[in-house]
């Protein structure tokens, strides 16, 4: 790839799979990385957080992030590390969120590589992981803060603005302004688009025209259940609770269980589930609650739910604690990280609880191709946990009303509502089927110039096509 003075966007990531987002913009000399995060699922896409990047990290000038999850965020320690010397701009939401995600996710690539080791399952007589927990929180050092709507200059001509996304805390769509003096171009990343009846974040801002826009499309074939999520979930633990079982809820740490606890706490309240227990086993959502509790303009809950939400559960945080939950039986509640089961202590609740059928297995949002949640979703029998063949006898229920992304119906409307069509939509973010699937209702709906772009495609945005 050469390094000219044109306008150029390049899909390092997020184009064939809902994981990996990673865009290159490149402006007058200058390189922004929008999104620098890890991909997850199938071992082929795993593979390529080891490729090398196309360029040398040393030549990318800045890297600004749309929201804290791994897929987004979860690649920058490896930039630092391998020569990336620019600051990393993100919401305060964002920022703290990766001060919990990213140090987390070095010690599970450690524990991961460590766990191989010992196996004998690595191929590598010594593996080691991607990067440790150290190269994390020197990473944290580049972060630099930045709020919501207010205009930051990145180098010369280019400007960038943080738009409320919804989603999660912190989140946001990307704005960036390319050039001036009456020859701007503008590039809207939406990053992970938030839904509008959400109950707890606030809903996406709408849409502000741009020259072009890069949407995702994680629900882009389907739109999310009518039934209401909350009466989904006490469904589950009413049945469950009454044959004496446990509800294991594989949840994402931060947002998601947050929005959990808050429905749990509505059904107590309420009368419509039993008294019994409820554990929050993740230490990293237990900070991450506190972290909402201090963006109150970014949600919808007053102080009483707060209580409420943190008086339900029992905050587990030591691993002790943590083990002691596989011998306790049911009934109970046990929410935990991490949300597609790709690692973290809920696969020890799946280990100890999968196989009765009394029990059930809760997936609380959108599981990618290749992980095991997907897996569980598609009727296996078993999971490969630990090197072991767990087997699943436990209902397996998944609970898609609960995910914090826009369905397609949602991003429709959300784009419908803008005063003008941009010269181009890029559908990225999303499994083949899914963003081919909003590309032709953004086409034959709206009227707009779509596709979904190859992964590491480089397009022209003087003239995108």
């Amino acid at each position: 790839m050469t390094h000219d003075a044109g306008t150029h966007l390049s899909f390092w990531g997020a184009t064939d799979t809902v994981t990996g987002s990673r865009y290159l913009l490149e402006h007058g000399g200058q390189r922004i990385l929008v999104d620098c995060g890890l991909f997850q699922g199938y071992k082929k896409l795993r593979e390529r957080n080891r490729a090398p990047l196309p360029l040398a990290p040393s030549s990318i000038d800045a890297v600004v992030l749309t929201h804290a999850h791994l897929d987004h965020s979860g690649y920058v320690p490896a930039l630092v590390r391998d020569g990336f010397r620019g600051p990393v701009y993100a919401t305060p939401g964002t920022a703290e969120l990766c001060t919990l995600l990213l140090p987390d996710s070095g010690h599970l690539l450690e524990e991961e590589a460590e766990t191989a080791r010992l196996r004998g399952s690595s191929r590598h007589h010594r593996p080691r992981p991607l990067y440790t927990a150290a190269d994390a929180v020197e990473a944290l050092r580049s972060f630099r803060p930045h709020p919501f709507r207010e205009p930051l200059g990145i180098g010369d001509g280019i400007s960038v603005r943080f738009v409320p996304a919804g989603h999660i805390l912190g989140a946001s769509q990307v704005r960036v302004t390319l050039g001036a003096g009456g020859s701007e171009l503008t590039v809207h990343f939406t990053g992970d688009l938030g839904r509008r009846d959400d109950p707890l974040m606030n809903p996406p801002e709408p849409l502000e025209p741009a020259q072009v826009l890069v949407a995702e499309s994680t629900y882009g074939d389907r739109a999310h259940p009518a039934e209401s999520a909350e009466d989904a979930l006490g469904d589950v633990v009413r049945r469950v609770a009454k044959r004496g079982g446990v509800v294991v809820i594989a949840a994402f740490a931060v947002g998601r269980a947050e929005t959990l606890m808050l429905h749990l706490a509505r059904l107590r309240r309420k009368g419509k589930i039993p008294d019994i227990p409820v554990y929050l086993n993740s230490p990293m959502a237990v900070d991450a609650s506190e972290m909402y509790r201090d963006h109150r303009d970014e949600h919808r809950i007053d102080e009483r739910e707060f209580r409420e939400m943190y008086n339900l559960p029992t905050m587990v945080r030591e691993p002790d604690d943590s083990k002691l939950l596989n011998l306790r039986g049911g009934p109970m509640v046990i929410i935990s990280a991490s949300g597609m089961l790709t690692g973290g202590r809920v696969l020890h609740h799946v280990e100890a609880y999968g196989g009765e059928a009394k029990n059930a297995i809760v997936l609380s949002g959108y599981q990618a191709g290749g992980t095991r949640g997907a897996s569980l979703l598609d009727g296996a029998g078993s999971l490969r946990i630990y090197g072991r063949d767990v087997p699943i006898r436990a209902e397996v229920v998944s609970l898609e009303n609960l995910s914090a992304h826009a369905d397609a119906d949602e991003i429709l409307r959300w784009m419908g509502a803008c005063s003008a069509a941009p010269r181009m939509v890029y559908v990225t973010h999303g499994e083949p089927e899914a963003s081919d699937a909003l590309r032709r209702r953004i086409q034959h709906e709206l009227g707009w110039r779509a596709r979904v772009p190859e992964h590491l495609e480089q397009v022209d945005l003087a003239d995108p096509r």
